[in-house]
């Protein structure tokens, strides 16, 4: 093992090159040659469920100490890349154990929230969901309506949630309310460890998306719901909001390298597909303008590949976890969603067809865009960012 500079363990090199392996080894053997049936049936295969937990996936960003695997955000990255090479629905199965949901409980949670959830968490015998978003509270999540109000001991929490992923299948809901006004002690929004069996919480039916076919998201509707002085996060009103933010930034990281690895199957798809399809007898790779588009494509992989790699080591060493997350996440998302649309424009009319694979890419990386702070948030995160950190300057 070695420490990294947050004072945390990370992987040894050695023995994250071979976990690095396995998991390239399980995408592109394993979920690769099931695309088409995840995508027809809307799930995930069992086997390949098991075959994640006993590699530990469900657990690998959770420190050792909880049974996860322990790796950093730098060594997060790297797999996330590899992820992104198959269909969005095998991250989505863990992603949220992993990144906004785990996290939470690793960064905020007392030693007691830790022991009773994150081994479990980290096994994959409880799927952890993070529920924050509302009808008018998506990227903003000051404008949280739901609510919870003291019962005594207790909390009682009430409010709808939306677009939440593994809700279908949570054991747990990381589930975020209002405990009072905005005022001058803070933004008064507290995080709540609900399990998804207690009374009153109630789970829509699955969302019926453009794309992502085999990740479930759901409505959660909280509606009288009693839970105890140990379901309160940290055991304090007010961790909500910094939370949920360094959550969701440090998931930018993640969703950026998940792009970057959705980016490079479009391309691998595409670079085949020139060297063999043919127009009037010749390769269509030999065309000029076709030859541009995936010069274009290599350059916007690279690129992104080499700023989330940049990004996860600023995070790492505590140097950057405000602006370098919200830039790798606004290039990389938007930088996915052109390749996607050049890989279709060089398999043509074959691009627009079911069952192949840029189409599904395409429709899948639309929605990197805007989970986790849209575009637009994040160049204002880091705009203003830019600004306040002159202000201080002077």
């Amino acid at each position: 093992m070695t420490s990294s500079s947050t004072g945390v363990d990370a992987v040894a090199p050695e023995d994250f090159r071979e976990i690095l392996a396995q998991t390239r080894k399980f995408v592109r053997t394993v979920v690769v040659q099931r695309e088409r049936e995840i995508a027809e049936e809307n799930r995930m295969p069992d086997e390949i469920v098991e075959q994640a937990k006993a590699m530990g996936l469900f657990g690998y960003a959770i420190p050792q100490q909880w049974g996860g695997l322990g790796l950093d955000l730098a060594q997060d990255v790297e797999l996330a890349m590899e992820f992104g090479y198959t269909t969005l629905a095998l991250r989505s199965m863990f992603g949220t154990n992993n990144g906004i949901a785990g996290q939470v409980l690793v960064g905020f949670g007392t030693e007691e929230q830790k022991s009773g959830w994150l081994e479990r968490i980290a096994s994959g015998e409880v799927v952890a969901s993070f529920a924050l978003t509302e009808s008018g509270a998506g990227s903003n999540p000051a404008s949280l309506r739901s609510t919870a109000v003291r019962a005594g001991a207790d909390w009682i929490i009430n409010g709808e949630k939306r677009f939440i992923t593994n809700a279908p299948v949570a054991d747990l809901f990381v589930a975020f309310a209002r405990t009072r006004p905005a005022d001058e002690n803070g933004v008064g929004i507290a995080v709540f460890l609900v399990p998804a069996d207690s009374p009153g919480v109630e789970v829509g039916p699955k969302d019926r998306k453009m794309g992502q076919e085999g990740a479930w998201t759901a409505e959660v509707r909280f509606q009288d719901v009693r839970v105890g002085p140990e379901a309160l996060v940290g055991g304090s009103e007010d961790i909500g909001y910094r939370a949920a933010m360094t959550s969701l930034a440090r998931g930018r990281i993640h969703i950026a390298a998940l792009a970057v690895g959705a980016a490079q199957r479009a391309l691998d798809e595409s670079v085949a597909y020139a060297a063999t399809a043919t127009q009037g007898g010749t390769a269509i790779g030999q065309f000029q303008l076709v030859q541009a588009m995936l010069a274009d494509m290599q350059t916007g992989v690279m690129a992104g590949r080499a700023l989330v790699r940049d990004a996860a080591r600023s995070w790492v060493a505590g140097e950057d976890r405000r602006i370098a997350p919200s830039v790798a996440k606004l290039y990389c998302t938007e930088m996915a969603g052109n390749v996607a649309d050049l890989a279709v424009q060089v398999h043509g009319g074959t691009g627009y067809m079911r069952d192949v694979a840029v189409e599904r890419i395409y429709r899948d990386v639309r929605l990197l865009r805007l989970y986790e702070g849209t575009s637009e948030i994040q160049r204002l995160i880091i705009g203003g960012g830019l600004v306040k950190n002159a202000q201080r300057g002077q």
